[in-house]
């Protein structure tokens, strides 16, 4: 039985020992953390990452989520921009984070073993495995530790890595009573909110600010309904710097390791794929190891086809961030004026 050693139990790690251990691999997943979790946030799953998930056996995200609903996009004194007609446009499903991390590890059988607390200090590779902490030894390592990627420094030390992308990110689900979703964009600053399955509502807001700054979304309280009641009604409130990772994005595959999820590719979170984009990660990887018994060959095929997807959307993904995120009054005007010329065009094609 091939044998691999996923380091890092985010949803990417946990998707890709899902997807070997459908192949017929002996998987051992490493987290540095005392238990397995996610953090209390909804994402976005949208079409093409559902498909996988069915596609390797996960059971139960219908049921976790529910399909998003056409959402317009307002100013902050409540004043639409674009409304929430419907625009024909693929949509995702929003999903507590941590239900979906629990739906997969829900499939792990005997073939996946789990080691948490434990941190990955050295890797060492040869033509037949890979070597961690001088230990535990493998065919396949992958890294899937995150966008501050130890193994990712390891191969390559002079990449510059992570990048600040001038603001920060405020998460959090509130108990609140009422109907829609949307986003609302300010001058250097955005808000955006979503339905849960139980009725509960995820929001995420943006504010420029200096990295390593903690801050309250306090500016968002004089925005309009129902937007202060989603912060006030939430009991913890997430802050996080947002980054990305430096282009040209490094090689995903370096011998026997292979690089996935924000290891590989690490994007703002403006699109809301950087989940559904490890998701697809590990449906590839299944799929090229799955074809051939030569793993450098497999793992070269699996570079070729996520890198050059997945670079196109780290940098769609830093433009929308620069265009929701700008303070220029003159280019928010026009940035408004264009959403709403373009919902007009997307609608009156849409009834054709």
């Amino acid at each position: 039985m091939s044998t691999a050693i996923v380091v890092g139990a985010g949803i990417g790690g946990v998707m890709a020992a899902v997807a070997l251990q459908r192949r017929g691999w002996q998987v051992t997943v490493l987290e540095r953390a005392p238990e397995l979790g996610e953090v209390g946030a909804g994402i976005s799953v949208w079409p093409s990452a559902v498909a996988v998930l069915e596609e390797l056996g996960i059971k139960g995200v219908e049921k976790a989520s529910v399909q998003s609903k056409p959402a317009g996009m307002r100013k902050p004194d409540g004043r639409w921009v674009v409304g929430a007609a419907d625009l024909g446009m693929e949509l995702p499903v929003m999903i507590h984070r941590a239900q979906l991390h629990d739906l997969i590890t829900a499939e792990f059988g005997p073939a996946v073993t789990v080691r948490t607390g434990y941190d990955v200090r050295t890797v060492t590779q040869d033509a037949d495995g890979v070597t961690v902490n001088g230990e535990l030894r493998a065919e396949l390592l992958v890294a899937a530790d995150g966008i501050r990627s130890g193994v990712r420094g390891a191969l390559y030390p002079q990449y510059a890595g992570p990048r600040y992308s001038g603001f920060t990110a405020y998460r959090g689900i509130a108990d609140v009573d009422l109907d829609g979703g949307g986003e609302t964009w300010g001058r250097g600053k955005l808000f955006g909110f979503a339905r849960l399955i139980d009725g509960r509502f995820y929001w995420y807001a943006t504010a420029n600010q200096p990295a390593g700054t903690k801050s309250e979304p306090t500016v968002f309280e004089s925005w309009h309904d129902p937007l202060p009641r989603l912060i006030a009604s939430s009991e913890k409130i997430l802050q996080n710097d947002i980054y990305d990772l430096t282009l040209p994005l490094v090689p995903f595959a370096q011998g026997r390791v292979v690089l996935l999820g924000d290891a590989a590719h690490a994007m703002t979170p403006n699109l809301g794929r950087g989940a559904c984009s490890a998701i697809e990660d590990a449906g590839a990887l299944a799929r090229h190891v799955g074809r051939t018994s030569d793993l450098p060959a497999a793992l070269t095929a699996y570079d070729a086809e996520r890198r050059p997807a997945t670079t196109k959307l780290v940098k769609r993904s830093r433009s929308v961030g620069r265009l929701g995120q700008t303070e220029n009054r003159l280019l928010c005007t026009i940035r408004d004026a264009l959403f709403a010329v373009g919902g007009k065009l997307v609608a009156l094609r849409a009834r054709r």
